[in-house]
């Protein structure tokens, strides 16, 4: 990581405790990361280690129970709800592993979805749509149901769902988790090209050492705590 980048996000001594009952499970302890602008990261660890805990925390979908969460030079652990739902819109894109398409729903009206809570007018809806189908190379199946695109063009929707409102923040939750080889390396050269071509900082879960290479670092959750390592 070069001394003169941009942070972007910086978490800062961040713990997270579940309660079950009376019983306390501590996810995180003391935890430390910072994701320049336009890195592309990989989060890996072993089930339960806390990667997607941590990506919420990131993304404003939890809290920590200490520590900060620092994006952009605001600090999202302190926004009222209403304040971090709207803060979430405008900088946070999310790809899941099982795509959370709405079935009844095209393609288009999928990656139309978040812009519902802009002010855009239809019109310029419809450009953004467009725009975001287009990145992910599916205009021409832009008319179709999920039920009728394969599972790799159903996560291209999705991540065209999570980049037309051009976020800040694009976060990946094992985006090639339910994918052969073959449709998960094309999934990851596009997480590729939208960091490099159009400058998109990514922080991705995963559990695949073949994912993981395709970032340019790789983080391991243990026990709460990160170790880095550089990807060529």
């Amino acid at each position: 990581m070069s001394e003169n980048s941009e942070i972007l996000v910086h978490v800062k001594d961040v713990e997270k405790v579940f309660r079950r009952g009376s019983e306390e499970i501590h996810v995180l302890a003391g935890l430390d990361l910072e994701v320049p602008i336009g890195e592309f990261l990989a989060l890996m660890g072993p089930s339960g280690s806390g990667k997607t805990t941590l990506l919420n925390l990131i993304g404003g979908l939890d809290r920590p129970t200490r520590g900060s969460v620092v994006i952009q030079g605001e600090r999202i652990d302190q926004l009222s709800d209403r304040r971090l739902a709207g803060w979430r819109a405008r900088h946070v894109g999310l790809v899941f592993q099982l795509y959370n398409l709405l079935p009844v729903l095209t393609a288009e009206r999928n990656v139309d979805l978040p812009l519902l809570l802009t002010n855009l007018s239809k019109a310029d809806r419809r450009k953004h749509v467009e725009t975001a189908l287009s990145v992910v190379g599916l205009s021409h199946r832009a008319k179709h149901f999920p039920r009728q695109l394969s599972g790799g063009e159903q996560q291209r929707v999705g991540i065209a769902r999570a980049i037309v409102t051009d976020p800040t923040l694009l976060l990946c939750d094992e985006p090639t988790g339910d994918l052969d080889r073959k449709a998960g390396d094309e999934i990851l050269d596009l997480l590729q090209a939208l960091n490099r071509e159009h400058g998109k900082t990514i922080v991705m879960v995963t559990h695949d050492p073949h994912a993981s290479a395709r970032a340019t670092r790789t983080v391991h959750l243990t026990k709460g705590q990160l170790s880095s390592e550089a990807i060529a």
